[in-house]
């Protein structure tokens, strides 16, 4: 898997941004947000039972990661077909307020190493990128389990800060001085 420290990878994918099937499609690649924080995850399935309670999490907490610079995308092995299907038929995507990427040949998801060999889909990653492309954060969750929004939203205001965060740090907080 690729880790902390390394650049994430170069990616060119179709996404779904709306409902409607004249605009839903647009391309997004690395350039699309230069100059900003990136927190890109990754879910197994689209119609499935844990991952749209992430993806609508990540979507309450959308206009914070914003304050921050930083602009949420989501992927899946999925295609954008699929994608915009379930967005227009779960309540809860149907407003999602960032693009959901469509890995269809699994490029991004072997890139960064995170493709389930027995499921062949994309396992349940976050990771959060600098604005210099920089992975600086990565987690990895069991497919069953759902990943807290709130948490990663933390880890970002700790690495805005550019200082030591003890652990349980929050956003306001005193950074360790040495």
């Amino acid at each position: 898997m690729l880790g902390i420290g390394k650049k994430f990878p170069q990616f060119n994918l179709k996404a779904v941004t709306t409902t409607d099937p004249k605009t839903a499609f647009i391309n997004i690649d690395n350039h699309a947000y230069e100059g900003k924080w990136l927190v890109v995850f990754s879910y197994p399935k689209d119609f499935t039972f844990v991952c749209p309670t992430e993806i609508k999490g990540f979507g309450d907490l959308n206009k914070d990661f914003q304050d921050r610079d930083t602009q949420v995308l989501t992927f899946s092995t999925d295609s954008e077909f699929v994608h915009l299907a379930w967005k227009q038929n779960h309540k809860d995507l149907t407003n999602l307020p960032f693009p959901m990427l469509a890995d269809i040949k699994r490029e991004l998801s072997l890139s960064l190493g995170i493709l389930d060999e027995d499921e062949g889909v994309a396992q349940r990653a976050t990771y959060i990128v600098d604005p210099g492309g920089v992975i600086r954060y990565v987690s990895v969750n069991d497919m069953n389990v759902g990943r807290n929004p709130k948490e990663v939203l933390r880890v970002l205001d700790a690495l805005q800060t550019e200082e030591l965060c003890p652990c349980n740090w929050n956003k306001g907080e005193d950074t360790i001085k040495v």
